[in-house]
């Protein structure tokens, strides 16, 4: 199973993620969104799995500097543009399982899907 970690490395979640995933011994490949990027088909993709709202990380600094309206706005479509436009909208990790996916670090959930 190809198991692919989508985030960001400073990212403290991310950092506790991936220290999970080694102690584990869990082998997976790192995709940095500030360095890569992510295309709203992907994004598209994932939405299609999990509910778009769960993808869009709402608490961060980010999103409390998008003006009112376009917070107000969003729906699936323009949530899209923005999280592959500003991927700190993606709420973090996102991982590819190869079985779904598993979006934010939940230790009983990543034991129980992962390890």
């Amino acid at each position: 199973m190809a198991i692919v970690v989508y985030g960001i490395p400073n990212c403290d979640t991310v950092k506790k993620a991936r220290r999970w995933l080694q102690d584990n011994n869990v082998e997976y490949r790192f995709h940095d969104y500030k360095k890569a990027g992510i295309e709203v088909d992907h994004l598209a993709r994932w939405a299609s799995e999990v509910d778009w709202e769960t993808l869009l990380n709402r608490r961060g600094t980010t999103w409390r500097k998008l003006d009112e309206a376009t917070r107000d706005g969003v729906d699936k479509t323009h949530a899209l543009a923005l999280m592959a436009e500003h991927t700190s909208l993606i709420k973090r990790p996102v991982v590819e399982t190869g079985e779904g996916l598993l979006v934010g670090f939940d230790t009983s959930q990543w034991t129980e899907r992962l390890a």
